[in-house]
Formats: C-alpha cells, structure tokens, sequence
C-alpha cells in the first residue's frame, strides 16, 4: 500500500499511521501472560499471581509499551516503504476520527536534503606545502636539551638574567593594602619565560642574591584577576636565589638519553627530523583538507535539519561540561551553558558533514580497508612499540570509526583537489606551525 507523505516546509513531512486495535490487545496479553509467569507479589508464590492482578498492576505500562514500539515499527514500515532518509527522531501524536477498531497517529519528522553541489572544476584553492629545514631541527634540539637541563647555584656576585631560575618573596599593594594573590614566600620561576608580567620580570633582571626592590606595576584591563585588573599596585621584591641553566650538550650520550636508536648526533638530527616531517604532514593536510571542504561547501546548496543541528548542540554541550569537569569545576554537569553560543558551529559542522556524505555517495570516495590498514600503521610508527598501537586502534570499534572517517575525509580532499583550480603555495615551517595554532 502506497504511504502518503505530506510536506509541511522545506524538509519537515508528515505521515498518518494506522494500527489496528486487536493487533495492539493481542501483544498486550501475549506480554501480560508472559510477564505472570516471571512477577512475584507478596502473598502469591512464583507463577500463580492471577491474571487479572497482574493487569491491573502492570496493564498500563505494557500497553504503553505496545503502542510505542507497534507505532514504531509501523513508522519505520513506512519510511522505507517511501524510500524515505528521516533526520532525527519524529514527533508522534495520537490522532481523533480513526475508523472503528483502528488507532490513528501523526508522525511529523524531518527528511535529510537533497545536497546540490556546485561545479567543482570552477573552484579556486591554494593548497599549502612546506619542507623540514635545518633552523628546525636546531629549534627542535635546543627544547630537548631545555626540557632535560639541570640549575646550580650562580655565584653570589653575579645578577639573575634570561633564563635563570630564581627564588624570590614579594608583596603587592594597591593603595596600601594588600590584595589576595599578591604576596608570595620562597616563590620560584624562570625568568624571561614570560611567567610573570613584564615590569614583575625587568624589575628582577640584574638583581643579585640578598637584594630587594620597590617598583610600579600596571595590572592590563583584560587580567585574568579581575580584582586587580586595570589597577595600578607597588611591590616589593627580595632576591633569595639565583640558579643558572646548565643544558646538556648534543653528542652521542644525550641522543642515547633519548632512545634514539642510532645514538649518534646525525642519528638524532635524522630521528627529529622523521618526527617533524610526519607532524608537517598532517598540519598540511588538515590545512589543505579544510581549504578544500571550505570552497566546496561555499558553493553547496541546501536545506539544513533542525532535528541534525540539536542533536549536534546536544553533543557540544555535553563535550564542554565534559572539559569543565575535566579541569575540576564543581557540578560540571549540571553547569548552565546555553546552546546558542554554539549553534554558528553546530550549523557548520551539520552543513559540512551533508556535502562531504555526497560527495563521498556521489563519487565512490568510501574508505577501503588497505588504505584505513595504511594510515593506522602511519600512526603507529612514531610510537616506540607501533604493533602494540596498531591492536590498541582495531580492538576498538569507534577508534577504527574515527580512523574511517579520517580516510575518507582525505579521500574527499584528493578528490576536490583533483578537479578544482589548485594554486601552490610554499609556506615556511614556523608560517605552517604559527597558523595551526591560530585556526586552532
């Protein structure tokens, strides 16, 4: 029987269903009898509660029950009947003027859009790439050796500079009071890292062991201490100690500290190098991938489901009570974060998640298994056990989801690449790294 689906606006349809009352009662019993055998109630033994007990404790719940699922089954009947993509979950509301012995329900749901894509050969994409450089690898050591460098005593005639660990006591004051946060025993940092604000940091360069200064501090209005920011405090500070940086030197016993397994310098530069080539990649690639989905998704036409952007608010909101809780604020879960400040993103990850699902539907971008094999063993070689990583991804269901969908995104970028107007451009290493951390 052909299914009638009515539309209401743009992607919102209606359907009218229909379930006999006997199929209904007939589940109805059939569960009610089954649930006798099982109920315990006290002063009846196992099995022998009587029937018409156990309907008039349990009646209502099981026929609500019935309803929910045979009306659901019956939607879902229907839907496939029409060839039908429903977006979200339908609204299903009892409907007056059945016919006898029938019930009749409305079920108003959303359809996901028909997706126009624009032409691809007419679009305009600059596709980064970049190369390893020896300044690089030379930055790239000079934090290893940082990360493993150890502090002695600098003598006490000597003044604390750049990149020297001292130990100091401090008090601020603004109009003549102390304020909370401002005073500190035995307060340790490095200077010149730009741990403390610049005057807290030009006052102590050059001071020596056992000396004390008196100096202005100007709080910036966007201070993360709102109390003080934008205010003017004066502080006192005493040097305690001052300990100068001793970093290792590059030779073949600290590549061997690292685990480099040709423990020689060259060895080194080249394992620093492998890694940082491996990481240039994929920030390229993420780069030029969202280039490419970007310029498709301009030219894209279509409707977007409410129903896909509230379940996509749904989830972002969770996800930030899940950062607050990780970060330990207090009832995260029950924190009150609104979901209009997220709905721009939620739009343009529902709307970017339609083109790239076409374009892959359209093209035959689907991810095989030699190339979702491929890039997890990429991702496991820059871990010092990769086989023991590479079972860690298939022994997981939604990792190997995660990794699919990476490939297919790649899949996709290829593929627009492929047909668009490509311009090249060489970007530098410390170009690449500085806009990753600005889209980031």
């Amino acid at each position: 029987m052909a299914v009638n689906v009515e539309t209401l606006e743009k992607l919102e349809r209606k359907i009218t269903l229909t379930l006999p009352v006997s199929v209904i009662q007939s589940e109805v019993d059939v569960r009610l009898k089954r649930l006798a055998r099982t109920v315990k109630m006290d002063g009846f033994r196992p099995g022998k509660v009587p029937m018409s007990v156990v309907q008039q404790r349990y009646g209502y719940s099981v026929q609500y029950d019935v309803m929910n699922d045979k009306v659901g089954q019956a939607f879902s009947a229907a839907a496939n009947e029409a060839n039908l993509r429903i977006a979200g979950q339908p609204t299903i509301t009892e409907k007056d003027g059945a016919p006898e012995g029938e019930l009749a329900f409305d079920a108003v749901f959303e359809v996901y859009p028909e997706v126009k894509l624009g032409e691809l050969t007419g679009l305009a994409v600059e596709k980064l790439n970049a190369e390893v450089d020896e300044p690089a690898i030379d930055r790239t050591l000079d934090i290893l050796r940082k990360q493993r460098q150890t502090f002695s005593q600098r003598p006490a005639d000597q003044a604390a500079i750049d990149g020297d660990r001292v130990t100091v006591d401090f008090e601020g004051k603004i109009d003549g009071e102390t304020f909370q946060g401002g005073k500190a025993e035995d307060f340790q940092y490095t200077v010149g890292e730009g741990q403390m604000l610049k005057e807290f940091e030009d006052a102590v360069r050059g001071m020596k062991v056992g000396e004390s200064k008196t100096f202005p501090l100007a709080f910036p209005e966007d201070y993360h201490g709102k109390d003080v920011a934008g205010k003017q405090a004066d502080f006192l500070v005493t040097v305690k100690k001052i300990e100068q940086a001793n970093l290792p030197e590059v030779n073949e016993l600290f590549a061997k500290s690292l685990g480099i397994t040709d423990a020689t310098v060259e060895g080194l530069r080249a394992d620093i190098r492998k890694n940082l080539e491996r990481e240039v990649k994929f920030r390229v690639q993420s780069r030029n991938k969202q280039a490419a989905l970007d310029a498709v998704i301009e030219k894209a036409e279509l409707d977007l489901p409410r129903a896909a952007i509230q379940a996509e608010l749904g989830r972002m909101v969770e996800n930030a009570r899940a950062e607050l809780k990780n970060r330990g604020v207090k009832d995260a879960d029950k924190a009150p974060i609104p979901e209009e400040m997220f709905r721009p993103q939620a739009e343009k990850r529902v709307r970017a998640g339609l083109v790239v699902a076409e374009l892959v539907r359209a093209n035959g971008l689907e991810a095989k298994p030699e190339q979702i094999k491929a890039h997890i063993d990429e991702l496991a070689s820059s871990y010092e056990k990769p086989a023991d990583v590479v079972r860690w991804y298939q022994s997981d269901r939604q990792r190997l989801g995660e990794v699919e969908a990476m490939v297919i995104e790649n899949n996709v970028t290829d593929f627009v690449l492929s047909k668009a107007q490509v311009t090249e451009k060489a970007v530098s290493f410390d170009e690449l790294m500085a806009q990753q951390g600005q889209q980031g």
